[in-house]
């Protein structure tokens, strides 16, 4: 499968064109953000588990990225609230599901290969720090070689710099409306602008808080390599 595979092409997805699809576990269903693969891909997605649902136990051979939007997810490991940020490393393994219902983003097959770092970040219990012009607060959450995760928090009336993305940028709006001049974005709308991209974001009286990722576009990340794999095969 390819949806949205082509990284050197601007995506938005708004809330209303949300269309979640079944997993092959009951209970969990995905909404396919981009993807390129068939059931082991390189992917992004907001996933949906119902009360009582999970997953078998399972390797991540290419790594996997969670940020827990709603509920409590959960594994042997633990317990994840809404607010978690979790980084399982290639070769990783564990038997997720829910009690009582949660919904996830996912990223999958997007490590750098020397990224072994395994990370649990409860942000509703983390430092912010103040962010590069006043009303701008942020959350640090992974970095490494040029590749950055935060959780950015805007007060109304934010302006921030016109800037450019030499490695691209990726943004989950998680709260509130956050805005450019190429649009405004409500919350769950999903953006992804390519390497050399320019804006000049922007709040109005709501504010926002997003999930932003930056520099991974182009770079060299395992699912590049699977993806040549799979064309080779």
């Amino acid at each position: 499968m390819q949806l949205n595979s082509d990284l050197n092409q601007r995506v938005l997805i708004l809330p209303e064109q949300y269309q979640f699809v079944s997993s092959p576990l009951q209970g969990v269903s995905r909404m396919m953000l981009d993807r390129a693969g068939a059931e082991v891909a390189r992917a992004t997605s907001i996933v949906r588990y119902a009360p009582g649902s999970g997953y078998s136990r399972h390797t991540h051979d290419g790594g996997e990225e969670i940020l827990v939007l709603d509920g409590v997810f959960s594994d042997e490991h633990g317990d994840y609230p809404a607010g978690t940020y979790l980084r399982n490393p290639p070769g990783s393994s564990h038997q997720p599901f829910s009690r009582d219902g949660c919904t996830l983003l996912v990223k999958l097959w997007q490590f750098a290969a020397d990224d072994n770092q395994q990370l649990v970040i409860n942000t509703g219990k983390s430092q912010w720090q103040p962010g590069l012009v006043p009303g701008l607060s942020v959350l640090p959450l992974h970095e490494h070689n040029g590749v950055s995760t935060a959780l950015v928090r805007w007060a109304p009336d934010t302006l921030f710099n016109r800037h450019i993305h030499v490695g691209g940028e990726e943004i989950l709006v998680l709260e509130g409306l956050f805005c450019d001049e190429h649009g405004r974005y409500a919350a769950k709308s999903w953006l992804r602008n390519p390497r050399y991209s320019t804006h000049t974001p922007f709040t109005l009286e709501q504010g926002a808080l997003i999930y932003v990722k930056v520099g991974h576009i182009g770079a060299g990340l395992l699912g590049n390599q699977f993806i040549e794999a799979v064309a080779t095969t």
